[in-house]
């Protein structure tokens, strides 16, 4: 892998993950698109830094929640911090179900799949029309909400269903608010990731070795600075209701790789 391809990638990772145009789903187009050729265990490095650098922008982003999070936690006291931190935790059992036991069916779908990715993109299109329509209100997100935006995550796994469009569009289609929705999503996705790289890892699939230490670097310095950018940026979309503009790409994105993909068939 290149430098340039590396810093393109890079930006779309980091635009795409916040954003609710699909990462993954985008991060296999690029790929398609710059003919990507690297070894089997360069290309899942690559991913795993790439998300590592999202996962920290949005640290930076949400740090004083964070703060707040921890300290409340160490309190060891039934307080809105600890509640909010077992909403997380409740969150993330879909994912982590779908992560443990169905982890090879779903990385089989990975690898280039442009028809599988654009048919998922038309559907997160209909999740973010839908959402946009939705009524704003101020109730905040409950024990079974969490649960239910856990299972809209753990179907984002799919490419091309974004992860933040799925959660945020579940989060507000339930009620929320939707400003509380697009923080929920963001935080609720960083336990995650982290526990994914540290299991990467630690199963020995992939190795330090097995990368351009260079592409690896402008590609996390890219993916990181874009990652400020779209998730500050984001939050502000979604409270004026803004994601019928994302709708409207996605659909057209979708339709265009749904043709690609068919014509190879």
């Amino acid at each position: 892998m290149d430098i340039i391809d590396a810093i393109i990638l890079g930006i779309i990772q980091g635009l795409t993950e916040f954003l609710p145009v699909s990462s993954s789903g985008h991060l296999e187009l690029g790929k398609a698109i710059l003919g990507d050729s690297t070894l089997p265990e360069e290309s899942l490095l690559f991913t795993v830094v790439l998300h590592f650098a999202t996962a920290l922008s949005t640290i930076v982003v949400f740090r004083k929640d964070i703060f707040d999070i921890l300290k409340g936690l160490f309190q060891f006291k039934w307080n809105d911090e600890m509640q909010f931190s077992v909403k997380i935790i409740i969150s993330m059992i879909p994912a982590v179900i779908i992560g443990l036991f169905f982890e090879e069916q779903l990385e089989s779908l990975f690898g280039g799949n442009i028809l599988l990715v654009g048919m998922m993109l038309i559907i997160t299109a209909l999740l973010l029309w839908l959402a946009d329509k939705a009524k704003d209100t101020q109730k905040p997100v409950s024990y079974s909400n969490a649960f239910t935006i856990g299972i809209a995550q753990a179907i984002a796994m799919l490419p091309g269903i974004s992860r933040s469009g799925a959660t945020i569009s579940t989060s507000v289609l339930l009620g929320n608010d939707k400003s509380k929705a697009a923080r929920f999503s963001f935080l609720m996705v960083v336990p995650l990731i982290f526990g994914k790289i540290a299991k990467d890892l630690l199963s020995g699939e992939i190795t330090t070795e097995s990368g351009n230490f260079t592409a690896l670097s402008i590609g996390f310095v890219a993916a990181f600075i874009s990652g400020l950018i779209a998730c500050t940026w984001m939050i502000k979309l979604v409270k004026k209701s803004k994601l019928s503009w994302f709708a409207i790409y996605c659909l057209i994105v979708g339709i265009i790789a749904v043709s690609f993909g068919y014509y190879n068939l």
